[in-house]
Order: C-alpha cells, then structure tokens, then sequence
C-alpha cells in the first residue's frame, strides 16, 4: 500500500484507510451498546438481589419481634402476628394479609423451656425478566423464621404432673 509523507515525516493514510478507520469507529459503538446492555442488565439484577435481601432483614427482625413477644405471652398468639404485622411497612407490607403470611408455633405446651417459632412468608415479585424465565416464576418465596424460649410460663403447676 502506498503511503505518503507530509512536510512532518508522519505518514498521510490513503482513502482506502480512511474508511477503514470509520468502520472502526462503528464497530467500537456495537461494542459499546452490547457491553452497556450486559452490564446494566448485571447492574439490574445486582440492585433486585439487594432489594429482595433488605425486604428478608425486614422480614426477620419482624419475626424477631413477634418471637421476643411470644417469649412473655405465649398464649396470645393474635398479640404475636399483631406484633409482627405492625414491626415493618417498608420495603414489604407486613400488614398486607394477602402477600405475607404470619406462622406461630409451639414446641411442646406454652410451658416454661419450651420453644416458640415465628415465620414470616412472602412471595418476592422479581423485577429482571429473565430471571423468571430461567427459574420458571417471576416470584421467589422469602421464608423469615425466628425460634425462641417461652420466659414466662402460663401452665399451672398441676399440669406439668
């Protein structure tokens, strides 16, 4: 290929390389807009994941709450999802019967000892559409559970004989 020197000895490129650098040019912006899109569907799912994450800490302090509760009046079980409904509004409604479901159970008898569990569910819609269509749902449940000892005890003394 031919190639001619300007009055600086740097080489002058011909038309052929011209267009060749144009074309160049193109193809770094395809590059760009595909690594762009990777990147931000990347980012996209890293900030869903970080959402899902603080809704499951919300989800568990409220059971903490609801537990610590139980703990003291194991007996009034409407008290403990009260508790639980009423620790968070944000970023899940506890309060929302229709999308978080509140469990309380009991190992043993509400006696003194024995263990008190508190579950929280919720169904996390996902955002990123090709998550749910790799995992076949655009949901995944979020399962909180907190167990703790009953403190105080509520059966009498003649039901433990």
């Amino acid at each position: 290929m031919k190639s001619i020197y300007n009055s600086e000895n740097s080489i002058v490129r011909s038309g052929a390389q011209a267009k060749l650098q144009r074309g160049e040019r193109g193809q770094s912006l395809v590059e760009l807009a595909i690594s762009l899109t990777v990147i931000l569907v990347l980012l996209a799912g890293a900030v869903d994941f970080a959402v899902a994450y603080f809704s499951f800490t919300a989800m568990q302090d409220a059971a903490q709450e609801g537990a610590l509760y139980g703990s003291i009046n194991p007996d009034d079980e409407d008290g403990i999802i009260t508790r639980v409904r009423r620790a968070s509004s944000n970023p899940v409604d506890l309060a929302d019967e229709d999308l978080v479901e509140v469990n309380v159970t009991y190992t043993g008898d509400h006696c003194e000892g024995n263990e008190i569990k508190v579950n929280v569910a919720y169904d996390y819609p996902i955002s990123m559409p090709f998550i749910g269509t790799i995992i076949g749902s655009q949901k995944i449940t979020l399962n909180a559970s907190v167990a703790d000892t009953i403190l105080q005890p509520t059966c009498s003394e003649e039901e433990d004989s």
